[in-house]
């Protein structure tokens, strides 16, 4: 098969979307789902999962979906695993208990570990350095718009029936024709020329330091689609649409700031982007510990969503540069891994503490381990350019 450079580039972006849809999508449903559920003693807690429990079974498939990557190919697995997403995310349309749900949410996850992968990869496999910032930062585009997308239809949707935005999760199977024409299995020669040599070794200490700052990241982010719309409720925002409105709100500057990554991380370098992105998320949950109303909620995600936009892609790119051809798949399995373990694990730590010390204090407490991060990093930043 011949290459299609646009069709490669435009299946690999619309590939993306899925991840951010896998979790946006149902988020503001959340409280229609509790109050339709609300037998269970643990229905609460039960209910904040079916948000982020794909995430737990992403970090737990994700390594040996990298292993499948690396050893069967990037293509076969891409196509199996958009396959199951679509078909996994479906089933919310008619399950109906909890414990079922989340089971298909589980499944979900298996899917998005092998999509994530499989992709991220095939981005190192495909593209140079150069390109390859670019291309990240046009992908967090991609993924905020469809943030956008998808949470502010889902929160409409969810005014219908809280099972309405179950039904997004079929657009997964269009992708699948496009899969199958574009994006061809990379020879080992293409691999190798993207990257470090396959006798180089894979710098492990810098894969495990930013495997740590991406679970930490996850953990932080995701207590906006988790808690932000029970956030709102306790303010007496009780409509869902406005609750998809206020998430997707991250998703717009975090477009926008994906679009400039890849000028910015060629003039300044990986850890002055970690230093300002951490910093802008922390002064965002600044502003929704500090709000007293809606439109000060909005403007804090607004800024949360600009550092997101230059740190994710930040985070792919500095493995990806880094990662010799012959364990490509295996460090993306792992970035995906930790990225959704922060994900799964965000709510197990942000519910008891607003248990605690409630909404307000706990964005408060995340936005001060944010600015530890910023401070770290500029830190950083600071003695490497003393020392030159």
């Amino acid at each position: 098969m011949q290459a299609h450079p646009f069709g490669r580039k435009a299946t690999l972006l619309a590939v993306a979307m899925l991840t951010i849809m896998a979790a946006a999508t149902i988020a503001p449903s959340l409280p229609a789902i509790q109050e339709r559920f609300a037998g269970p003693p643990n229905a609460t807690l039960m209910t904040r999962l079916l948000v982020t429990l794909p995430g737990l079974f992403v970090a737990l498939c994700a390594p040996f979906a990298g292993i499948a990557a690396d050893r069967l190919g990037r293509r076969r697995l891409l196509l199996g695993a958009v396959l199951l997403y679509g078909l996994a995310g479906l089933s919310g349309l008619w399950l109906d208990s909890l414990p079922a749900m989340l089971i298909g949410r589980a499944l979900l996850g298996v899917a998005v570990a092998g999509t994530m992968t499989a992709a991220t990869a095939l981005i190192g496999d495909y593209f140079d350095d150069a390109e390859r910032g670019r291309f990240m930062g046009l992908q967090s585009t991609f993924v905020g718009v469809g943030g956008v997308v998808f949470l502010t239809g889902g929160g409409l949707l969810s005014e219908l029936h809280w099972r309405a935005p179950f039904a997004i999760y079929g657009l997964a199977l269009l992708f699948l024709p496009a899969i199958w024409l574009f994006l061809q299995e990379p020879s080992r020669a293409v691999r190798t020329q993207a990257g470090p040599t396959s006798t180089e070794r894979a710098p492990w200490g810098l894969v495990a330091l930013l495997l740590a700052l991406a679970t930490i990241n996850s953990v932080l982010f995701y207590m906006l689609p988790t808690q932000l719309p029970f956030h709102l409720q306790a303010m007496g925002e009780v409509a869902p649409s406005r609750a998809g409105l206020a998430l997707a709100a991250v998703n717009v500057t975090g477009a926008l700031a994906g679009l400039a990554f890849g000028r910015i991380r060629a003039r300044l370098g990986a850890v002055p982007i970690f230093a300002g992105g951490f910093g802008l998320m922390a002064a965002g949950y600044g502003l929704i510990a500090l709000a007293d109303g809606y439109g000060l909620v909005v403007t804090g995600v607004l800024v949360a969503g600009l550092g997101l936009g230059v740190v994710m892609p930040n985070l792919g790119t500095t493995l990806l540069g880094a990662a010799p051809a012959a364990v490509r798949g295996r460090v993306s399995g792992l970035l995906t891994s930790g990225i959704f373990l922060g994900q799964f694990l965000s709510p197990l730590v942000s519910q008891p503490l607003i248990d605690r010390i409630d909404f307000v204090g706990t964005f408060r407490t995340f936005g001060l381990v944010l600015a530890v991060l910023a401070l770290g990093a500029g830190l950083v930043t600071l003695r490497r350019r003393s020392a030159a």
